[in-house]
């Protein structure tokens, strides 16, 4: 099956419905795209701007560094993360702590950290189905949505059973209580360079 592209976008329009087996063949028969699985629609990810790229990068450094010898793994965007039988996605950072994750694995079955860099293409789906997805997750214990215009790092944790929301600035600390570490928020955007509108948005 062929999909379509669109040039200078994080994400394609949607394609009429596909099964799950049909997805994972899909993805199998490119090795070299990413494919996204939402109830039965697909959704291609494409390459992001450079600052996504490093913001991605900075966190998934910061957790590994972090988690270094321990129990747990860190994952970029290329595994693939199942989050229940209707969804499957490719987070930027996934945190995993279950021994059958690991090696041959072809797929992440229990995320326990979740992080999604925003982007004009993935913005609204980040904060809107993936976000109900996640939260709806058994093994998932925190979401971390990070601001791609300026330094603001969104976070849902999970405590007794309940999810509390809370937000970071630059001179915070971000807290992973389920991995007991935090670092601080400015560290995910080193190198980092906002464009002048963005920043003229966020004063206004």
């Amino acid at each position: 099956m062929v999909l379509p592209k669109r040039k200078n976008e994080m994400v394609s329009e949607h394609i009429p419905f596909m099964s799950i087996d049909e997805y994972l063949q899909l993805e199998e028969q490119n090795p070299d795209t990413r494919y996204e699985y939402l109830d039965g629609y697909i959704y291609m990810m494409s390459g992001g701007s450079a600052n996504h790229a490093s913001i991605s990068g900075n966190i998934y450094a910061l957790l590994k560094n972090f988690l270094r010898g321990g129990p747990c793994r860190v994952y970029n965007s290329d595994m693939k993360v199942r989050v229940s039988e209707k969804y499957y996605f490719h987070p930027d950072v996934t945190v995993t702590c279950d021994p059958r994750d690991r090696g041959r694995a072809d797929m992440i079955q229990s995320p326990r950290v979740v992080v999604e860099v925003l982007s004009p293409g993935t913005e609204r789906r980040d904060r809107g189905r993936k976000l109900q997805a996640y939260l709806a997750c058994p093994t998932v214990e925190q979401y971390l949505l990070v601001d791609y215009r300026t330094m603001r790092i969104e976070s849902y944790q999970k405590e007794q059973g309940k999810w509390i929301y809370q937000a970071y600035a630059p001179e915070d600390e971000v807290e992973i209580g389920c991995l007991d570490l935090q670092f601080p928020a400015v560290d995910a955007y080193e190198d980092v360079i906002f464009e002048q509108e963005d920043l003229e948005i966020e004063e206004q």
